[in-house]
């Protein structure tokens, strides 16, 4: 059977795409490029935006309607729909330290509380809406650098943390007293190490804990996804190259669909490549952004709004 060959408008972009199997016509989604924030609707029209002059590598739309996100190395904002900065947190050295501080990633929880992952510092806190740490987790690392420590960190159903480290090229869970319980380590599979931000390397970007208990792993410039099962074995990849027409570079954020379907975030593709791509889990292609206009080569914050049902990432 030929290739489906369908074209698809997202937002200011259409394009043809090789193997796409339906054409949908976006997600409604907040992301974050080219010194802003944006929500874009389904059809790519520009629903709000604040300015933001900082790549952010984490950002979340909370139930509230509010949007907690990175507005600086070291700083996370709840802001309001009218742009209101309603919460704050702006990370400092602990005391005895001169470390630099930075954070890449942080999660509102349920229990109202905001858990931001600080390195330089090397811990996870639990912060309060008074901006009172109300629980501390040390983080371990063993090629500590603030700018690499962590990337996305996040707090599992279970209580414990799942934190990507740059760095280290190490996924590790730990217990809230900082115990690994459970660790993952990338290689170069198979392929040679080559620096840049284009190149292939083991700097994970971001886990996430499916529901069948195994953990999914956005590779960074390992430039691939991987799933492992608890024993460490992978049980389902995503290569550089096994989309048709796309290419995978630095991959950063990972949603898991209600439906299974995967959203990945491709950055440092370059235009030629989307900067989203929704798949099922044989690889099938069902919805992409390439959106050159609204966001550029350094989207790695995203989130959809527009899916019901629980959405992993």
């Amino acid at each position: 059977m030929n290739r489906l060959l369908l074209t698809i408008a997202l937002g200011a972009s259409a394009f043809s795409v090789p193997g796409l199997v339906q054409a949908q016509s976006g997600h409604r989604l907040i992301a974050c490029d080219k010194g802003k924030a944006v929500i874009l609707s389904a059809a790519g029209v520009v629903e709000w935006e604040t300015d933001l002059p900082y790549t952010a590598h984490d950002i979340s739309m909370l139930p509230n309607g509010n949007v907690l996100l990175n507005t600086g190395p070291a700083s996370i904002k709840e802001i309001s729909p009218d742009k209101r900065v309603v919460w704050q947190w702006d990370g400092k050295p602990k005391e005895g330290s001169t470390a630099r501080v930075e954070i890449h990633g942080f999660q509102r929880l349920k229990n109202g509380l905001t858990m931001i992952a600080e390195t330089g510092n090397r811990r996870i806190i639990e912060v309060d809406q008074d901006g009172k740490i109300v629980h501390e987790t040390p983080i371990t690392v063993d090629h500590p650098d603030s700018h690499r420590d962590t990337r996305l960190v996040r707090k599992l159903d279970n209580g414990h943390y799942l934190a990507a480290h740059e760095g280290d090229g190490m996924v590790r869970e730990y217990d809230e007293s900082g115990k690994v319980v459970w660790s993952y380590k990338l290689d170069l599979a198979g392929r040679p190490e080559q620096g840049g931000h284009d190149g292939h390397g083991t700097h994970v970007f971001s886990a996430i804990r499916l529901r069948n208990g195994n953990t999914l792993i956005g590779g960074g410039d390992n430039n691939r996804v991987i799933e492992v099962n608890p024993a460490g074995s992978i049980v389902w990849s995503l290569d550089y190259n096994e989309l048709p027409g796309i290419r995978l570079y630095w991959i950063t954020t990972l949603q898991q669909l209600p439906n299974g379907n995967l959203i990945v975030g491709n950055t440092h593709a370059g235009p030629e490549n989307p900067q989203l791509i929704e798949i099922t889990h044989d690889k099938k292609v069902v919805w992409m952004l390439k959106d050159m206009t609204h966001f550029g080569n350094d989207l790695c914050a995203s989130q959809v709004l527009d899916v019901k049902g629980r959405v992993i990432r």
